[in-house]
């Protein structure tokens, strides 16, 4: 049999920092993030080039009730530094794998990552390196979500791959109910208007800008990320309404 092509160039996931708990309270587990970092192995290996941006909200979020009473500003800082933490784990995954990677982030710490450059994340991608992104947007008051469609615009990615704890985007909460509907493709519009949670508001809004797909799938599917990159359907499409 021929072997399977992927159906993009380039993807950028966003995946959360709660993604590398599992079923701990909080922090990196680390059965989980191998797991991860063997699902992204798995999609560099068939050619296509992988951006990653990670949040932090595992370790701390500048919204999460332990920051109340805060600075908002600083507690955003916080919440840059714990994504740097998460990828710097998620680099030691790969390398464990063999996979070339490079972390590149929006707050400068030189001494233990690169700086963001644009130029030098696409040579990076062109080389099949794995990129992480850290720091988010660099800036307070904005989120990671946002973080991943700037950087997936910047590099040229042809899609966002949304990773989340659900198999795509839903009518309703589907822990609270049994009816809830899974959408197979919804567009940026009906996300926007009926606040269907996919993404933050101006992440949606960006991507909906630039005419950028958003596909949001389950992250504790085993190969769902490969299958999506080898043009299955999994989860829901975000892309602009007929």
């Amino acid at each position: 049999m021929p072997e399977a092509r992927p159906v993009y160039r380039r993807v950028l996931l966003k995946l959360s920092g709660e993604a590398l708990m599992g079923s701990d309270a909080y922090g990196i587990n680390r059965e989980v993030l191998a797991r991860i970092a063997g699902e992204l192995k798995s999609v560099a290996d068939t050619g296509a080039q992988i951006a990653c941006v990670i949040g932090g909200g595992n370790i701390f979020r500048g919204v999460a009730p332990t920051a109340q009473g805060m600075d908002r500003a600083n507690a955003d800082y916080m919440g840059m530094l714990a994504t740097v933490i998460n990828a710097l784990a998620l680099q030691d995954a790969l390398e464990r794998l063999n996979a070339p990677v490079r972390v590149q982030s929006a707050i400068r710490i030189d001494q233990v990552v690169e700086p963001y450059v644009r130029r030098r994340a696409i040579r990076h991608l062109e080389q099949g390196r794995i990129v992480i992104f850290a720091g988010g947007t660099g800036n307070p008051f904005f989120t990671t979500d946002t973080a991943a469609s700037l950087r997936a615009m910047e590099v040229g990615a042809e899609i966002v791959l949304k990773a989340t704890k659900v198999d795509g985007v839903y009518d309703k909460d589907p822990a609270k109910f049994s009816d809830a509907r899974r959408y197979a493709v919804v567009s940026y519009g009906e996300v926007l208007e009926k606040r269907l949670g996919v993404m933050d508001m101006a992440s949606i809004a960006l991507c909906r800008d630039q005419n950028l797909p958003v596909r949001v799938f389950s992250i504790l599917k085993p190969g769902a990320l490969l299958r999506i990159v080898l043009g299955e359907n999994e989860g829901t499409l975000v892309r602009a309404g007929d």
